[in-house]
């Protein structure tokens, strides 16, 4: 190693090598436009000027969404703000492209919804409050039509939330090609109207401007007391931050998903940027979720049904988000995430964000290449599968096959049914009453409580059964899931049993039939 005042040779010559013609001109040059000065580096030898860099970062979030033609023209698309960087970053390209100085405008009607986590994240009614003020003052900037909620509706939503829905998308009936022409033809009629003697501005073009504020949801006030301290209780009795990462993202979804089908929306953005899929890849195959990687990181998500989630800053990296905001002052609110401050290895998912970024330093390409694979993942139903049942929390097939379901669920309980009390003899003194003994199957008792754990999570997928091993107990969920895996039981069990009576006819017919046949043969023996 290097020491201070070490001798090493002869010292090096006073005059510099000359440079060589032309490398330092061309440093000084965007790789784009060839003549303005470089002000962003993204990679090696990419390097850009103000102009250039905006043009690129605006054609992959335009390219993105032509490429998959997957929002139709008028369709209502709500865009999930967390006030972060690529969120922000996201809803500023939308705003851009809306605007009639655009070359290729965006024609869907945007919307905004914003999901206050402070509850879950520990943080006081003052933060929160401050927080919400600041998101306000951005979205009255926008003109977006904006949706606040708080984490706590999850407590009043409906079971209805976590069914499929068969309903097809709007705008799936025909193709993207149809509808653009059918669209430009009404711009046509319209336009053909206003020349003919209306001097009223473009109204082919109000819905499609950004609206104002009049249709916007204000909260209320703050979520009650009640239903605060209920999640709370929740995120404080789940013993590790991997599972209080899961399922804080998946109550986030439910809440949305239950916004965007009671205001209309048939398309859910979300900002992921290129380097936080590549971490959600690499943490979901740690999780054993590694069936649902096409839907978890691909560019839509169908597996709601009526409602598609779709992911537009896929192709960004967080870098390019960064430099991008950077430059054009587009606001971004920093709100504590339930990982803040975290170590690295608290988490599964903060251990897999520290191997991936340090490994990105060292090699540049590292985060490409997990994201172009996950571009390879096909969504290829599994065999029997497609109109199977789906898990209850993450609403994915259930990746737990017929044959083998009972040993792994009996492997993932027997550390339930071990800690059950004995049940006492008759002759120990114990209460032997029949009354005392059904309260305790129906539920009064410990027998009841894990026959309510095991209905839940036998609804689960591998990974969401791995993350409610860290949930002791089910009590604290919310109200709608208990209810959904009770209809499912009941519906499960009222299928066997009708099953079961069917059978049961037929055989009973099927014995008669043959008690009939054997009295005719004896009676022609006769």
């Amino acid at each position: 190693m290097c020491q201070v005042g070490e001798d090493y040779g002869d010292p090096a010559p006073e005059g510099l090598p000359p440079p060589r013609p032309g490398l330092r001109s061309r440093e000084l040059k965007c790789v784009k436009c060839k003549e303005g000065v470089p002000v962003v580096v993204i990679r090696a030898g990419d390097a850009f000027c103000r102009d250039c860099f905006r043009a690129f970062y605006v054609h992959k979030f335009r390219a993105v969404l032509g490429k998959n033609r997957l929002i139709f023209p008028g369709e209502k698309v709500l865009l999930a703000w967390s006030g972060g960087p690529s969120s922000s970053s996201m809803v500023w390209q939308v705003l851009e492209g809306l605007s009639r100085d655009s070359a290729k405008r965006l024609r869907f009607v945007p919307g905004v919804i914003y999901v206050d986590e402070g509850a879950a994240c520990g943080q006081s009614p003052e933060d929160r409050a401050k927080t919400v003020a600041e998101m306000k003052l951005i979205l009255q900037t926008l003109g977006f039509p904006w949706h606040f909620v708080a984490l706590e509706e999850v407590f009043g939503l409906s079971p209805s939330v976590l069914r499929c829905s068969a309903q097809e998308p709007v705008g799936a009936v025909g193709t993207y090609k149809v509808a653009v022409d059918s669209f430009l033809q009404q711009q046509h009629t319209l336009g053909t109207e206003r020349a003919g003697g209306s001097p009223s501005p473009a109204q082919g073009e109000e819905w499609l401007s950004p609206p104002g504020t009049q249709e916007s949801q204000d909260p209320a006030g703050p979520p009650p007391a009640a239903q605060t301290e209920a999640l709370s209780r929740l995120f404080g009795s789940v013993k590790t931050l991997t599972a209080k990462e899961e399922f804080l993202h998946t109550l986030r979804t439910h809440l949305i998903l239950h916004v965007a089908r009671t205001h209309g929306y048939s398309k859910v953005m979300t900002g992921d940027s290129c380097t936080r899929l590549a971490i959600k890849l690499m943490t979901s195959l740690a999780l054993g979720r590694g069936a649902f990687l096409a839907w978890d990181t691909g560019f839509s998500d169908e597996r709601h049904g009526d409602v598609v989630v779709v992911r537009p800053m896929r192709d960004h990296t967080l870098k390019e988000v960064a430099f991008y905001n950077r430059l054009f002052a587009v606001p971004s609110v920093f709100t504590p995430a339930i990982d803040t401050k975290a170590p690295e290895k608290a988490s599964v998912h903060r251990l897999m964000e520290g191997f991936l970024l340090r490994l990105q330093a060292q090699f540049p390409s590292t985060v490409s290449t997990v994201y172009r694979t996950s571009e390879k993942l096909v969504k290829a139903p599994r065999d029997g599968c497609a109109a199977g049942p789906r898990c209850l929390l993450c609403m994915c097939t259930l990746d737990v096959d017929a044959a083998d379901s009972a040993t792994a669920f009996g492997a993932q309980t027997s550390g339930f049914s071990q800690t059950q009390p004995p049940t006492p003899r008759a002759g120990a003194g114990a209460p032997t009453e029949a009354g005392g003994a059904q309260d305790r199957c129906r539920g009064a008792g410990p027998c009841g409580r894990e026959d309510s754990r095991a209905q839940v999570i036998e609804q689960l997928c591998y990974g969401c059964r791995a993350n409610m091993k860290d949930v002791p107990s089910l009590d604290l969920l919310p109200p709608y899931i208990l209810a959904e895996a009770q209809l499912r039981s009941q519906r499960a069990s009222q299928e066997i049993q009708e099953y079961l009576v069917e059978n049961g006819a037929e055989e009973m017919q099927t014995a008669e039939s043959r008690a009939w046949g054997h009295q005719e043969s004896g009676a022609r023996i006769a």
